[in-house]
Parts: C-alpha cells; sequence; structure tokens
C-alpha cells in the first residue's frame, strides 16, 4: 500500500541587492495529502527562528496566498518573515475599504483614486519592453494615491498611515495645503462629497487584520514586486534538479517505502547530495569568474533556452 505524500522545501536564494548565493534546500517535510502544502510548511519556516536563521523573504505563488491568513501570512509575519507573492484572481483588486481607504492588492489607497488604476493587474509572460514601460508608468500613478506610512508596527501590530495629500504625493481640495504644490502631481478633481476619517482625520490607525491575507513587502503589481518574485525561479530550481533524472530523480516508483519516516530519511539524503552537486558546481563558477576577471574577461553567461511565445488571442465575443 502506498501513500500519498506532498513533498514541501524551503530554498535559500538570493537577496534583492546582495550578492549570489548558492540555491541550498535548506529545510524539507513530508506529509500526507490530506494535510495540503500550506499548513505542512509553515510550521517548517517558523521554527526557523528559533534555529537562529531568520527567514527573510517568503516567495510564494498563489496557491499560498490565497489561504486564509492564519494558515500562512500571519504566522510567517510573527516569525519575522517578509511576505512577495503572486496574488490569487479571486484577492486581486477591490477588497473593502477601512477608515474609507480602498483596500486593493494589498494595500490602502485614497477614495479617490481612478477606478482602472485600482484594478492593475501584473504583467503577463510576453509583455514586451513598451507593455512594461506603460505598465510600470500606471504603477507609479497608483503609488501616489497610496496613504504614506509614519511608523512601525507596535506590540499590536497596528501602525498609523496619514493621507496621500498630506504626504506631498497629489493636490486635494481636501487637503488645502497640498493644492500649493505644483502640477507635476495628480490633482483630485471630485472628491468625496462626504469626507471619511481618512481625509479627515491626520493619522488614522490601521491594524494587522487589514489585508491580512494580501499584505506584503512590495506594492503589486509594481516593479519592485516583479523583481522580487523572479527569485522564484531559483527556488523552483530546487524542485527540478531532485526530479533530475540525469542526476537523482523522485519521479514516481522511485523509492518502494511506505509510510512517512522512511521516504522522508530518503530524501533528506537526496537533498544532502543535492547541495553538494550545487556546492561543488557554485564554487567551481567563483574560481572561473575569477580566471576570466584576472585576465580581463567578463563572468561567464549561460546561453538563455526558453523562448517566450506570445499570449493567446483574446476569445471573440
Amino acid at each position: 500500500m502506498f501513500f500519498g505524500c506532498y513533498l514541501s522545501t524551503a530554498t535559500m536564494t538570493r537577496d534583492e541587492d546582495g550578492p549570489p548565493v548558492p540555491e541550498l534546500t535548506r529545510r524539507i517535510t513530508l506529509s500526507c495529502c490530506h494535510a495540503g502544502p500550506v499548513r505542512a510548511l509553515t510550521p517548517v519556516l517558523t521554527r526557523m527562528p528559533g534555529n537562529g536563521i531568520p527567514p527573510g523573504d517568503i516567495l510564494a505563488g498563489s496557491g499560498y496566498a490565497h489561504r486564509d491568513a492564519g494558515a500562512w501570512a500571519l504566522p510567517l509575519r510573527a516569525a519575522g518573515a517578509q511576505l512577495a507573492q503572486d496574488l490569487h484572481p479571486s484577492d486581486r483588486g477591490p477588497q473593502g475599504t477601512v477608515h474609507g481607504a480602498i483596500i486593493t492588492n494589498g494595500s490602502l489607497y485614497c477614495p479617490a483614486t481612478p477606478g482602472p488604476l485600482l484594478h492593475l493587474a501584473p504583467l503577463g509572460p510576453a509583455a514586451t519592453p513598451e507593455d512594461t514601460a506603460a505598465h510600470d508608468q500606471r504603477t507609479a500613478e497608483l503609488a501616489r494615491h497610496k496613504p504614506g506610512r509614519l511608523t512601525a508596527d507596535d506590540a499590536d501590530g497596528c501602525h498609523r498611515v496619514t493621507c496621500p495629500a498630506v504626504m506631498g504625493k497629489l493636490r486635494c481640495p481636501l487637503r488645502p495645503a497640498s493644492t500649493t504644490l505644483d502640477r507635476s502631481r495628480p490633482e483630485i478633481l471630485t472628491p468625496p462629497a462626504c469626507p471619511p476619517a481618512c481625509c479627515t482625520q491626520q493619522t488614522p490607525t490601521t491594524g494587522p487584520d487589514i489585508a491580512a491575507k494580501t499584505r506584503q513587502k512590495h506594492d503589486c503589481p509594481s516593479p519592485a514586486h516583479r523583481r522580487s518574485c523572479t527569485r522564484r525561479t531559483a527556488a523552483e530550481r530546487g524542485f527540478s534538479t531532485i526530479k533530475d533524472p540525469a542526476s537523482n530523480t523522485v519521479t514516481r516508483g522511485w523509492c518502494r517505502l511506505t509510510g512517512l519516516a522512511r521516504p522522508a530519511l530518503w530524501l533528506a539524503a537526496l537533498h544532502a547530495v543535492r547541495n553538494q552537486r550545487i556546492l561543488t558546481a557554485w564554487n567551481a563558477r567563483q574560481a572561473d569568474n575569477e580566471r576570466r576577471a584576472a585576465a580581463g574577461l567578463p563572468p561567464r553567461t549561460r546561453k538563455r533556452r526558453r523562448k517566450t511565445t506570445p499570449t493567446s488571442p483574446a476569445a471573440p465575443p
């Protein structure tokens, strides 16, 4: 009798602005299918600070981000992690209000924010440079309507924000001082007839339950968020290398042991061998780069093999 199992791993990738590091698998867990990847992997990640390893940035797909906040986002933030994840289509766009400010894509925005900006979606895989430039311009305009953060989180996870017009990011007649700013900033032409608290209070407070599931390190879908999420390819290589039949593989039939303990032992040994192979290859690349630098040559780069195909045309109405 064979048990259906799910393997979850935590892979160390390079920081956003840091030097390249070998992509090592730091943690693994093996669980039955009924547990689900999120509830199986969250305890593995939250135990890392107790072992002296801060979790840092957690990169995840929409399958993880779409889970309820108590199972994924809240425990990881309590452990000191910063989330950088794709949002599920059901979690994008306006998701209610707080103090009158609109919650969209995990952030708060001015109630007079133009509607099309609130429904910005991430770029597609076949986006052209022109598409990227236009998208970045719209996300920069959206950021102008985001309230500014004034304080760090307190012991209860609350912090204070203030109106973007008070921060000098746009012009609004409800904030007379902002109307003296130059006209390079967006201007609110039709402010709310009955201004909500976010337009009248100086520093409204937001708690940890506001956008608990979708709040993350960078505004989605900003260029910073896009660059951060591209590091997921490095983490996914951790899965691809343990499935490579040329070296080691965990495809169906590789192990005929039942239960969880014995396959977990085999998987731990497999990941240790995989890490040794990755370290050896990384050290060889660093030594080669040093030799090339001494000879006045640039570092060796890999030739791109995968070609991006255009997206399918929209279906006729």
